[in-house]
């Protein structure tokens, strides 16, 4: 998580357009935040726009490549920087990291080694955040070591695979999450319709209507969120 709780925000720059949409959505599904742009000028508007965690730059795009952003970059900010190139000779990565880029990956790369690029820079540059000890919503309280969920004084029994989705949620409370993260860290690696049968027992157990919930939401193109309140340790007795 970035500072303010959200999941980090990446900026993904490429001229591919169908690299650019693979990495987008990949990088969703692993729940980040992601923007794109498919050329540099585009992705220097962005960033005097909005703040972002992390940049994925292609080294060899139209006009001005990868380097060149890199540098333009560092002139303003100290945002991180991955590099992806085709070229994967020393010199060019040696030109990269010296331009201030914080990592290089060569094409083809398989995709679970960019996400472990992306969380080895992320755990570098984010300082760490407490995790919850509870969530709260109306009147029912899931805390996430003991995976109990309570309405008041009373106790609703939830599966292990129910426990573990609301836990996941509950980790980003507020923010969306993909079915396919859910589905991998969230739901003991259940499929995605696994994921969708697991919400809808959970609505039947929290919602008032489950055909119109208000706790747990589906968010179009991106997954579910619980609309909760994070409770940190010191927070654990109400007022």
């Amino acid at each position: 998580m970035s500072e303010d709780g959200r999941a980090p925000h990446i900026l993904v720059v490429d001229d591919d357009d169908r690299i650019r949409d693979l990495l987008t959505r990949f990088l969703r599904g692993r729940g980040y935040r992601v923007s794109s742009a498919p050329e540099a000028g585009k992705a220097l508007s962005m960033l005097d726009a909005l703040a972002f965690d992390l940049l994925i730059l292609d080294v060899m795009m139209p006009g001005m490549d990868g380097f060149e952003l890199t540098e333009a970059v560092r002139r303003t900010k100290d945002c991180p920087i991955l590099l992806l190139t085709a070229r994967g000779e020393p010199e060019d990565r040696i030109r990269g990291l010296s331009l201030g880029a914080d990592d290089y990956l060569a094409k083809p790369f398989e995709p679970e080694e960019l996400i472990l690029r992306v969380q080895a820079i992320l755990r570098r540059v984010l300082p760490r955040r407490e995790a919850p000890a509870a969530v709260r919503f109306g009147d029912w309280t899931f805390e996430l070591d003991a995976q109990s969920l309570t309405e008041g004084d009373r106790r609703v029994r939830l599966t292990g695979g129910e426990a573990a989705l609301l836990s996941a949620l509950a980790m980003s409370a507020g923010e969306p999450v993909s079915r396919a993260a859910l589905a991998e860290n969230g739901a003991g690696s259940a499929g995605e319709r696994a994921v969708d049968v697991q919400v809808t027992r959970l609505r039947r157990k929290i919602e008032t209507d489950p055909r119109d919930p208000v706790w747990l939401q589906t968010v179009r193109g991106e997954g579910y969120r619980l609309v909760a309140e994070p409770v940190f340790g010191s927070q654990r007795a109400r007022p």
